[in-house]
């Protein structure tokens, strides 16, 4: 089960008590809200930027963060800290050697913690193990890294930095062919991973790897992986004896250089093989470095009191980005047991103030509140009375969650996050600007949306705190410019402030690892990395995602299709989890693959249409199909759909859309080829009914 199905099979509502409610008549409640209000006066969040003007003008009809002066991208703050090996090394100074990195060494244990200069110590014994094994210090090798979140793949990363090495994640959904394709191009002779079974599937593919020569392990190895790894030929040994070995035989460090590479991201991609992202550690500490001095200069100053729950793919830019900028500022990092079935419980115990999510978790937490509260009609009133009150705080500049509200309506969700949040970001898809709003108002803290992909070190734009705009994903950072160019096809133009989003800075990849072409294709002669993303700039400089340059389609009328626009439209329907939507070249209208809710769809049949039965059952009875068809549609027409954008068929799937059956990302983005090889014949039987 992968982490975002947490969010469907665990419920995140708070039961309001039904007795309160009722003995506090809507009069008192309006009329004590608004008492407690005027009495607390809340104070307000104190903003460093004038919020009406946040960039500066850059190059080329470009703009940059009012954090870069005079309009010059900053990249480091302090001449001793310009690689990620420098930036631990400060968490460790300024937290005095706190506690850096957490985790549970059994369900019914509570979690150990080991400080910072235990995780150097560490560290600088497992570089050691890593040359007794014959990696070179050298920004020239390569390390695989193939396991879950864990303290382990912490260290092991932090042990490359300080010789010079460079790391290769590995992860769970690439399959087969895309596995072996990364092991041979990034040329890797030895991986770490973190389970036997990875050990199974790494030594049953040595005919198509031959240049695998070493795996480390970090769980204690069985007696299969022995016995396959003598069988090819493979040293097979434990982490623990490597790091060991590297104790025995210390080695001087070698620390890596800000222009070395940091990582090779393979990006996972929708289509085709994944592409190697060579990411500095320039690139890395870049946006690290901009997103925490926006931080500290917005009243949100990360500190060593603060804690991150670490449960989202550390395989990807975005969680190693949340993760640096807390050792950067010498917080704790608390990893989950890597079962998300245990999640809630780790978050509960942990109670992290620094919350990285994506949107569809976000999204579930949405559907689950307002599902709960249209049980019935008063806790309806009281959870929109609530939100109508905190947004109007929001927008005036206060963010708290200590008032009336938060505990009558909204201490138990945020309960569920802990209690002690901070800070939520957002980031790797679109979050609608609806529920952006709701989770300020629940969760009580800046609820922050950034920008950004792989190649530019994860982000590129992120919301200043205190902002209580909505629809953007803020401005540009200090590090980087960002300007937009023409899509003639589209008919989106720069001088309209609406165009391709391009971006040039600090933060910027080197190219893509062996693969000229595609790094020619991504970054053009002037420096500038083509998104494909479309944005427009809002009058007060933060930029707004508006379309997507690459999945675009063509019907035979020639209209333009944007799928994701539709798909973000369609998934505002109660009935419906997710979407997949079809077009092609040679038709005039498009269709889609739906897959309904569950929670909702399960007992709308039973109790508005009389149907039971499976999800299964239920997808191919006609009836419901027709009722979700003129449900999207509705929803469509009032999201601002065009009649040629909406689906005038569809199928109803039973299965969700996740990483495990390979039909999302590790990013949870659709892998849309995947989908369209998959529901072949169903999209073909359904344009076989359309004129």
């Amino acid at each position: 089960m992968h982490v975002a199905h947490v969010i469907y099979c665990q419920c995140f509502v708070p039961k309001m008590d039904e007795t309160t409610l009722k003995l506090v008549g809507t009069g008192t409640v309006v009329a004590t809200a608004a008492a407690w209000f005027l009495w607390r006066g809340p104070p307000k969040f104190n903003p460093s930027v004038d919020f009406t003007d946040q960039t500066h003008e850059g190059p080329e009809k470009s703009k940059i963060s009012k954090k870069a002066e005079k309009g010059l991208a900053v990249c480091f703050d302090e001449e001793e800290v310009k690689t990620l090996h420098d930036a631990f090394k400060r968490g460790a100074r300024i937290s005095n050697n706190g506690k850096c990195l957490g985790w549970k060494p059994s369900p019914k244990e509570p979690f150990k913690w080991i400080s910072y200069n235990d995780v150097l110590t560490r560290a600088s014994n497992v570089g050691a193990g890593l040359i007794s094994l014959g990696q070179a210090a050298s920004n020239k090798t390569h390390i695989g890294i193939y396991s879950q979140n864990n303290a382990e793949y912490f260290i092991a990363e932090q042990a490359s930095y300080m010789y010079s090495m460079c790391i290769v994640p590995l992860y769970d959904t690439l399959g087969l062919e895309a596995c072996n394709h990364i092991i041979n191009q990034a040329e890797l002779s030895l991986i770490i991973c973190d389970k036997n079974e990875k050990v199974k599937s790494l030594l049953g593919r040595m005919s198509d790897t031959p240049n695998l020569k070493i795996l480390v392990v970090m769980e204690t190895l069985n007696e299969e992986s022995q016995t396959l790894a003598t069988k090819h030929q493979v040293k097979l040994l434990q982490f623990t004896d490597m790091e060991k070995a590297g104790e025995s035989a210390p080695q001087q460090p070698k620390p890596a250089g800000p222009d070395d590479l940091a990582v090779v991201c393979y990006t996972s991609g929708t289509t085709g093989l994944p592409k190697g992202a060579m990411l500095t550690h320039r690139n890395c500490l870049a946006p690290v470095l901009a997103c925490t001095n926006l931080f500290n200069t917005n009243n949100l100053v990360v500190t060593a009191d603060d804690t991150l729950i670490s449960y989202l793919p550390l395989a990807h830019s975005y969680e190693r980005l949340c993760e640096a900028c807390m050792y950067t500022c010498g917080g704790k990092i608390g990893f989950f047991q890597g079962d998300v079935r245990t999640l809630l419980d780790d978050i509960k115990e942990l109670q992290p103030t620094v919350f990285p999510s994506v949107p569809r978790l976000l999204n579930r937490v949405y559907d689950k509140v307002m599902a709960g509260a249209g049980a019935s009609a008063i806790k309806s009133r009281m959870l929109n009375m609530a939100l109508a009150s905190k947004e109007k705080e929001i927008k005036s500049g206060v963010i708290r969650k200590d008032s009336w509200w938060d505990k009558l309506v909204f201490s138990k969700v945020q309960a569920t996050l802990g209690g002690k949040v901070r800070l939520l970001t957002t980031g790797s898809a679109p979050l609608s600007p609806k529920i952006l709003m709701f989770l300020r108002c629940c969760v009580g803290a800046p609820v922050l949306e950034g920008y950004g992909q792989t190649e530019c070190g994860a982000i590129c734009t992120l919301q200043t705190p205190g902002d209580g705009e909505i629809g953007n994903v803020g401005p540009p950072l200090r590090c980087n410019y960002i300007k937009l160019v023409d899509v003639p096809d589209m008919n989106y133009n720069a001088s309209d402030d609406k165009g391709e989003v391009c971006i040039k800075g600090y933060n910027v990849f080197k190219g893509y690892l062996k693969d000229p072409e595609k790094t020619k294709e991504a970054i053009d002669e002037d420096g500038w990395l083509h998104t494909g993303d479309v944005g427009q700039w809002l009058p007060n400089g933060c930029l707004k995602i508006i379309d997507r340059k690459k999945n675009i389609f063509k019907l035979a009328q020639g209209e333009y299709i944007a799928p994701e626009k539709v798909e973000n439209v369609y998934v505002r329907s109660t009935h419906v989890a997710q979407v997949f939507l079809h077009g092609d070249s040679l038709k005039a209208s498009v269709v889609a693959v739906i897959v309904p809710d569950p929670d909702t769809v399960l007992k709308f049949a039973k109790e508005k249409m009389n149907l039971t039965g499976t999800m299964e059952e239920l997808c191919r009875n006609a009836e419901l199909k027709k009722v979700i068809l003129d449900d999207i549609t509705a929803v469509g027409k009032k999201g601002g759909l065009s009649s040629f954008e909406q689906a005038k068929d569809i199928y109803l799937h039973p299965e969700l859309f996740s990483v495990e059956n390979g039909l999302l990302t590790p990013t949870f983005k659709a892998k849309r080829n995947e989908l369209k090889v998959l529901f072949k014949p169903q999209i073909e039987e359904m344009y076989k009914n359309l004129p």
